[in-house]
């Protein structure tokens, strides 16, 4: 008799860096004869791997709840074996161990192997590279490193992901081909922060040769850059996304605070003027760049006053795109040993909501801006009547769309020149030439 195929699913919470591992683990998977799922719902699966995010506390209660889903899952018979990887694994596995002891097996975020050999399948790793896409076809991240030797106060990552490991330029260059050779179009490099890009392995950051590589494969259209630390910025990459085309003008740039006690404080190593100094050079030398950056509220000895710094800086800067989090006392991070978390839950979500109503405001004016001129936009998919897409200001997932009224049919992947006719606070709307 013919063997039954076997079906597994996994799950990805969390970061678009957990999606590359991910899609690492499909393939191999898919290699080793199984019949492989993303983020599907519902049973019938003979295996669930759940990929963590241990972030804030958000995020791991995210995490924990799917875990608690899939194991009351398991319990009723709908699915069959039941494992746990990824950053809170890494975090906590001792105490998931404890906790949730439905789960057959907890591995940290780099047991690939480990996971394989549970799997039955044999780790191949000279098709590392080749990773099963579960974006749309025609973009895809590429993460050139793990782990950050910055340490941020508040931060966790550090320990769960270690100090900095780049990738060797040339095994990034061969998976951007073979991403290219798939249909890719936009390649999103991504890190915990790229400024250091190859410190570790050349003595130097490199990712001004490693973009320049990347875009001179065939098919690559668009380059863009995500998480830039604001300390020992790579200024020679400005001159890259100055004179390379394919690389898109978007920076990506969290500065988490701007008042130097909260910088000093959150261990960020920069000021409030050589911040702004970097801002200033950043749209000198690439005029019309997006900035996307992050910040945090709330954390640990943040007066009033500190904040409504942020908030003046915010309204001063218009960046194009910002989020905001609440500061979250993360266990073992230098802010957790350190500091009380004296700020009262009401008055960080207050101060969230201050920062974002004053940022929609802006989104709004800077789209508005928009109307009437003609733009570029990468199709990604249809929805309704519209085809939907985003520009070279527009990283997927994070930023706005352009809802695209078209007399031709459009294509996920298609480029097309756009008539921007209506904006609202977050998105873009046009008519395609014909």
């Amino acid at each position: 008799m013919k063997e039954k195929i076997k079906k597994v699913n996994v799950i990805t919470m969390g970061c678009s860096k957990n999606l590359v591992d991910s899609e690492v683990l499909l393939s191999q998977l898919e290699r080793g004869q199984w019949e492989v799922s993303h983020d599907a719902s519902g049973g019938g699966f003979d295996a669930v791997v759940i990929n963590t995010c241990g972030f804030i506390h958000d995020a791991k209660q995210e995490s924990i709840d799917m875990i608690l889903e899939y194991a009351d899952a398991k319990e009723r018979g709908d699915i069959g074996k039941l494992y746990v990887m990824g950053c809170l694994s890494e975090r906590y596995r001792v105490e998931l161990e404890q906790e949730i002891p439905e789960v057959d097996r907890y591995f940290g975020k780099f047991d690939l192997k480990a996971i394989a050999n549970e799997l039955q399948v044999a780790l191949q790793p000279e098709t590392i590279y080749q990773r099963k896409i579960t974006t749309p076809s025609h973009y895809a991240y590429l993460k050139v490193s793990e782990g950050c030797n910055r340490f941020c106060g508040f931060c966790a990552i550090p320990m769960m992901t270690g100090r900095l490991t780049s990738r060797p330029l040339e095994e990034l260059v061969r998976e951007a081909r073979y991403l290219a050779s798939r249909g890719v179009k936009e390649l999103l490099l991504i890190a915990q922060e790229l400024s250091s890009y190859g410190k570790d392995l050349y003595g130097t950051a490199r990712l001004s040769d490693l973009v320049n590589a990347i875009s001179e494969i065939d098919g690559i259209e668009w380059v863009r850059l995500h998480y830039f630390y604001p300390s020992d910025f790579p200024y020679d990459i400005l001159q890259v996304m100055r004179e390379n085309k394919k690389v898109v003008p978007y920076l990506d740039l969290p500065l988490q605070h701007i008042t130097d006690p909260m910088l000093k404080r959150m261990r960020r190593h920069t000021t409030r003027q050589e911040t702004e100094q970097l801002l200033r050079t950043v749209r000198a030398e690439v005029p019309g760049t997006a900035i996307r950056t992050t910040l945090l509220v709330g954390y640990p000895g943040e007066t009033e006053e500190d904040f409504n710094e942020l908030l003046q800086f915010v309204e001063e800067q218009r960046f194009d795109r910002l989020g905001v989090f609440p500061y979250s006392h993360e266990e073992g991070t230098f802010a957790y040993r350190q500091y009380q978390d004296d700020v009262p839950e009401e008055i960080k979500q207050s101060r969230v909501a201050r920062i974002m109503e004053l940022q929609e405001q802006i989104s709004a004016e800077l789209n508005q801006d928009k109307v009437g001129l003609k733009l570029t936009v990468l199709i990604d998919r249809k929805e309704g009547e519209y085809f939907v897409g985003r520009t070279r200001f527009d990283s997927p997932e994070v930023d706005g769309e352009v809802f695209v009224s078209s007399e031709r049919e459009l294509t996920p992947g298609d480029f097309v020149r756009v008539r921007m006719t209506g904006a609202d606070t977050h998105d873009l709307f046009g008519i395609s030439e014909s």
